[in-house]
């Protein structure tokens, strides 16, 4: 009973490498049988592109930096800078002012409010966030070290069942060779004795 049960597509351990002329040869096979319009065109199993749609503002704005306009609009900043006095007496000036004033005092109190924040509990923040991150580095690390180790004994094995099928390949392919030589010799036997066959006919018949 043989011990190969079922055909590789590809046995690199017994089979050998190809020659380059070989490869230049099944690659002028393979380029001729190619449909010289797929060069250009997708396989039809591919999927055509989904079409971006935009916002009326995201295109208004790719429009602006096509065309090398400067920036229009966005956060007025102004607002947080440091105001000069207005003149004495305008009350609409100074009312806008203090409303400018108010806005700034509230900004700087929200930053004063995050910095303060920042430096109790960023340190050890950004120190739990680095643990966490090497936690989940180790433990990548060990998957992969698994999958090399796993792939290494995938390949080993079929290195081992490759090497043990060797012989038995080796011998199929010579049973095989000295079949078809002895049928070809068979064959030509055959045909020399119908030829014999043939002429002695025509000498009885004469």
């Amino acid at each position: 009973m043989p011990l190969i049960q079922s055909a590789a597509d590809a046995l690199p351990y017994i089979d050998e490498a190809p020659s380059l002329q070989a490869l230049e040869a099944a690659n002028t096979l393979i380029q001729a049988e190619l449909d010289p319009s797929s060069a250009n065109t997708l396989h039809p199993s591919i999927p055509a592109q989904r079409e971006s749609k935009f916002s009326d503002f995201i295109t208004a704005e790719h429009e602006r930096i096509a065309s090398g306009l400067p920036k229009d609009g966005g956060l007025d900043l102004s607002r947080y800078e440091l105001l000069d006095p207005p003149a004495k007496g305008d009350l609409n000036a100074w009312k806008s002012s203090l409303s400018k004033a108010y806005a700034s005092a509230e900004y700087l109190r929200g930053r004063e409010i995050n910095l303060s924040l920042l430096e109790t509990y960023g340190k050890n923040a950004w120190l739990v966030g680095n643990s966490q991150l090497e936690d989940t580095l180790k433990i990548l690390e060990k998957e992969l070290e698994q999958a090399k180790l796993d792939q290494e004994q995938v390949e080993q094995a079929r290195r081992a069942i490759q090497h043990n099928a060797a012989g038995e390949m080796q011998g199929l392919d010579e049973t095989w060779r000295t079949g078809v030589g002895r049928m070809i010799e068979a064959q030509a036997a055959g045909e020399r004795l119908r030829l014999e066959i043939l002429e002695r006919k025509r000498q009885g018949a004469s």
